[in-house]
């Protein structure tokens, strides 16, 4: 629960910067999200080397590297959202995550969702139209790409539920850095052959902004190393609601760093939304342990 609270409260970090290189160096949103990954995968592959993870000992190397593009396609909508918006409010609608993986869950998977969750799905939409309305009004379509970001990323976690265990967390996020870093590379020379600002090749306009470039990339590699050893060590259930720190985090970052602060309109629709997810999740539980309850009946019945 400590490493989670932590990894919340510190991954804002990575996007309050990825805003200030769009804002103060003059660094274009597809550049930013290509040095994340780039520096992810050198930070982190020195680590592996000394303990001994050969990335060629991979067992599902293509799903690592498809993992990371997805990986790097959602920052990449997030870190274009953060260029024009608060911080705040790109976090408050990016997180119609849960709802999205809940109905993927159901629809794909065959879990069992019952009402009270898909009317706590409805309501948490709603709070994030809330905080959509506004921002669109002001920022167009942009306003939209954290939507965008919430379904690629649960994309990104239905892959990690795929790959499973059969690789190491180390391993998964050196090959997470390369495949984003490819990806971006890809994007990059696309976006820019069609002439689009936002993926134009640029450069830190002084040595700070390298050297948040390079802490963009080791917050990314080992915070998100630490998340998947967190779950690896806790149920799902007991550490999902940390990531509601974020909104809190990102909230003091953007108002000391950016001077943004949400609206009295905009709060309601963040408590609608963390509301909203906190019952998806404590009825997730309760599910959890019914169907545990059940399984130890029937097993003394036997």
């Amino acid at each position: 629960m400590a490493i989670m609270a932590t990894c919340m409260i510190v991954l804002p970090v990575m996007d309050a910067i990825a805003k200030y290189m769009a804002t103060f160096e003059a660094m274009s949103p597809g550049q930013v999200t290509f040095y994340r990954f780039f520096f992810q995968f050198v930070c982190v592959l020195p680590l592996a080397l000394v303990m001994g993870r050969s990335l060629f000992a991979a067992k599902r190397p293509w799903m690592n590297l498809l993992r990371g593009a997805l990986h790097a396609a959602a920052s990449l909508m997030f870190f274009v959202a953060v260029k024009y918006m608060p911080l705040a409010d790109v976090f408050a609608i990016y997180f119609v995550e849960p709802f999205m993986l809940t109905m993927m869950s159901a629809l794909f998977l065959g879990d069992r969702v019952g009402w009270r969750r898909w009317l706590a799905i409805v309501v948490g939409f709603g709070g994030a139209m809330i905080v959509i309305q506004p921002s669109y009004a002001i920022f167009g379509w942009t306003a939209l790409l954290p939507v965008v970001c919430a379904f690629l990323y649960t994309l990104y976690l239905f892959l990690n539920r795929a790959i499973g265990d059969a690789d190491s967390p180390l391993v998964m996020q050196v090959m997470a850095g390369l495949g984003g870093t490819i990806f971006m590379a890809v994007a990059l020379a696309a976006g820019d052959g069609a002439g689009q600002l936002d993926f134009a090749p640029s450069l830190p306009a002084s040595l700070l902004g390298w050297v948040l470039l390079v802490l963009l990339g080791s917050i990314s590699g080992y915070m998100h190393l630490l998340v998947v050893r967190a779950f690896r060590m806790a149920p799902l259930s007991l550490l999902a609601p940390f990531q509601y720190f974020e909104i809190i985090s990102a909230t003091v970052l953007g108002y000391a760093l950016f001077g943004d602060f949400p609206t009295a309109s905009k709060w309601l629709g963040i408590a609608i939304i963390v509301s909203s997810g906190l019952f998806i999740i404590w009825r997730e539980r309760v599910r959890t342990k019914q169907t545990a309850a059940k399984s130890s009946s029937g097993l003394a019945a036997g």
